[in-house]
């Protein structure tokens, strides 16, 4: 699947919204799809309101009244991926009955597969039946609960997309996703495909930066880069047993959170806030390269989306640390780093109307390809 649409080619219109990890907000493309191509036609993204950002991030652990927050928060979410739609409809000057459908991917507040039945459960808020109303559009939601139902993570669901978009026949090539957590795909010379969560991305960086600058994030990996790495607190970080856990695997806010490194901060009292943040830059760097050395399968290129690959300072230490690996954002592949995730959940609405699979068994460890996602009728 290549990025470019042959001249009269007839191919279909879909929409596909994400809202990650990083909680910073909505990317949405409009994608045209056809038997062996995806060409992305506009672009929108949409900050969340300070209020409904800090609703979900603290749906992310138990609370109060957590059915009636989380009920009001999805309906906000919804709204606002239905602004999304609407500036993606005036750009390209379509009507929704051009669109045939939404790939909704929603907001992730818990994700524990396999977990105290041995099923577990993964939950996306978001609301799909009002954003089918508000926007006149049917949407497709819930694509990570098949996967878990079926006996897998639910995630990463985009190793497909990333080897139809970036995939090239005889060469291994990586992706990896940097949001507020870390993903890599692995395509394989041969075809064969892999992928697992690797670890923190964006998360913990931005609570910090939020924490001690009043920013939502660290432009360009600044304050990182005027700070110096203390080891001891590396070490201490480094030594989460998720990142020893082969793969599959999958791991979220529920694991890497603010009260996950408050444990490790009281033996670094003394140290300067912006060493801190140096340390977390370079936990969620060295954490992608090592999946990278581990699991890459002598691959010499790779491909970085995501909000990470704005980071110059990541993208500096992630080169540094993978000398023999050429580390470039996906813009230089032919797909801008802010659109690839949102263009993998229109990929998988795409392949849910068509009834056809949207999970890799292989990287998921579920029983089976399965159709993934519910289907609500404008």
């Amino acid at each position: 699947m290549s990025t470019q649409r042959a001249p009269g080619e007839v191919s279909a219109l879909y929409i596909g919204l994400m809202s990650g990890t990083s909680l910073d907000g909505v990317d949405g493309v409009l994608a045209a799809f056809s038997e062996k191509n995806c060409a992305v036609a506009q672009y929108s993204s949409a900050p969340f309101a300070p209020e409904l950002r800090a609703d979900l991030l603290a749906l992310n652990t138990p609370g109060d009244n957590e059915l009636h927050r989380a009920a009001l928060a999805g309906n906000a979410l919804a709204r606002t991926y239905a602004g999304v739609v609407q500036n993606l409809l005036a750009q390209a000057g379509l009507p929704p009955s051009a669109i045939r459908a939404i790939g909704a991917h929603g907001q992730t507040v818990r994700h524990r597969p396999q977990a105290f039945d041995g099923t577990g459960y993964t939950l996306q808020l978001g609301n799909p039946a009002l954003l089918a109303e508000l926007s006149g559009i049917d949407v497709v939601a819930d694509f990570r609960s098949r996967d878990v139902a079926a006996g897998g993570q639910g995630a990463p669901l985009v190793p497909a997309f990333h080897q139809g978009v970036f995939g090239q026949p005889g060469r291994t090539i990586c992706v990896l996703n940097i949001g507020g957590i870390s993903n890599l795909s692995v395509l394989d010379a041969h075809g064969t495909v892999a992928g697992f969560d690797c670890g923190p991305g964006n998360a913990l960086m931005d609570h910090w930066c939020q924490l001690h600058t009043a920013q939502p994030f660290d432009r360009d990996g600044a304050w990182a880069a005027s700070g110096k790495v203390i080891p001891a607190l590396l070490q201490a970080l480094s030594a989460e047993p998720y990142l020893a856990q082969q793969p599959p695997k999958s791991t979220g806010r529920d694991l890497f959170n603010p009260e996950w490194l408050g444990k490790h901060l009281p033996a670094f009292a003394a140290t300067a806030a912006a060493d801190v943040q140096a340390t977390l830059t370079e936990f969620t760097t060295s954490v992608c390269a090592d999946a990278m050395r581990r699991f890459g399968r002598g691959g010499h290129a790779l491909i970085v989306c995501g909000g990470g690959a704005l980071n110059s300072h990541l993208m500096q230490r992630l080169q540094a640390m993978l000398p023999g690996v050429t580390v470039a954002p996906s813009d230089a592949h032919g797909m801008p780093a802010l659109q690839v995730e949102a263009a993998a959940f229109a990929w998988l609405a795409h392949r849910t109307v068509e009834r056809r699979s949207g999970n890799l068994p292989g990287v998921t460890g579920a029983g089976g390809p399965r159709i993934l996602g519910a289907i609500y009728p404008a």
